[in-house]
Formats: structure tokens, sequence, C-alpha cells
């Protein structure tokens, strides 16, 4: 498996570029702003083929760039249906936008439990409302590998103070990440990569939310 890493934008949104090291085909996992040409010319010098872009969230952070990417790579980008309207209506959140940002309308819509395929990789998606209704997280069980998004940070949860938050689902989405072993590598969405047994602390979620 590729992982490669690129923190872009005004506040350091990671966007992935994660592949297949055998097959080379490779998704991008959002697309903060000043992402897309760094990710396509990283993708070319590893002879990976972008086939789709996923978005944890709608938030404009991590999706700034996705109708560029859209519009040069002709792939397919997917959320989670309770993030779509901002994904194609940037500031129906109700965050303030700051920069003109381009909508763009999602081909599909993840879903709980969904498998995708990426070569030979098989990512299951975890939806886990709290930091936006649609929050989705990316698991891939034979890596021992999680993409997070804003929904676990080292040491932290995404922020539940926004618009469009729902604190109320956070407790049980933190609960479904706590059940994952402890050896899995949690890449976020802000900041360095951590691991679920480093985050021992969301297990006893209810006590802390």
């Amino acid at each position: 498996m590729i992982v490669e890493i690129f923190p872009s934008g005004p506040i350091e949104t990671n966007a992935y570029l994660l592949g297949c090291a055998i097959t080379r085909r490779a998704c991008l996992i959002d697309a903060p702003m000043e992402s897309a040409e760094r990710v396509m010319r990283r993708a070319e010098e590893l002879g990976l083929q972008i086939d789709m872009l996923l978005l944890t969230h709608s938030h404009w952070d991590h999706m700034a760039d996705a109708a560029l990417i859209k519009a040069r790579l002709s792939i397919p980008v997917y959320v989670h249906r309770d993030d779509a309207e901002n994904l194609s209506r940037p500031g129906a959140d109700q965050l303030p936008l700051y920069f003109p940002i381009q909508g763009v309308q999602p081909d599909g819509y993840l879903t709980d439990g969904q498998k995708l395929q990426v070569g030979q990789l098989i990512l299951q998606v975890i939806h886990t409302p709290g930091h936006s209704p649609g929050c989705v997280c990316f698991y891939l069980p034979e890596e021992k590998t999680l993409i997070s998004g804003d929904t676990l940070f080292q040491g932290t949860i995404g922020n539940l103070s926004l618009p469009s938050s729902r604190p109320d689902l956070m407790r049980g989405s933190l609960q479904k990440l706590a059940a994952l072993p402890f050896d899995t590598k949690v890449y976020p969405g802000h900041g360095s990569p951590t691991t679920i047994g480093a985050e021992r602390w969301i297990a006893r979620s209810q006590e802390n939310f």
C-alpha cells in the first residue's frame, strides 16, 4: 500500500493519495485548497492512476479543489448523502467562505458498511456523524489503516460547535472507532498520524462528552 500525505490550504488540511503498490491504481481522499496540482504530479511520478475522489465530509477545507480534480482527471466524486448539499452548493452548511469555491455534483453516495476497491485494496466506509452529519472514515482492515477525516485527531476530535455539527451522535461514532484493533494506524484530516491504541480515551467517550 502507498500512502502519501499532502497538508494543504490555509488550515493545513490533509489530502491523501492512497494507492495499490501491485496494480498502481489509486484514489484521492479529500481535496483541500492548493492540493490538486501537487497530488496529480506525485501520482504521475509514482506511476499511479487515480480512479476516484472520496470525501470524508464536505466542509470547504476538505473539498475546495474537488471540482478542479474532477475536471482534470474525469473521475467520479463520492460523499455521504448527508453532506452532499454542501458539496454542490458550498456554504450551505453555514460556514463562512473566505474565497470563492466551485461546487461539484457528487457522482454517488457513500454509505455505512460500503466496500470500495482500489486495485487490490479494500476500503470500508464507516459513517461517523458528529463533526458534520455526513462524516465518514475509510478503514482498510487488511492494512490496519484508518483515514479518519475530522472525526478523530491525535488526542482530540473534530469541532462539535459548527452550525451543522451533530454532537449528540459523536459518542456512537467514537465507539465504532474504539472497536477497531489497537494497532490500527490513524491518518487524520489535520495533523500527524496516530493509532487507535494511542487514543484509548475514545472508548470512554461516554464519560467525556
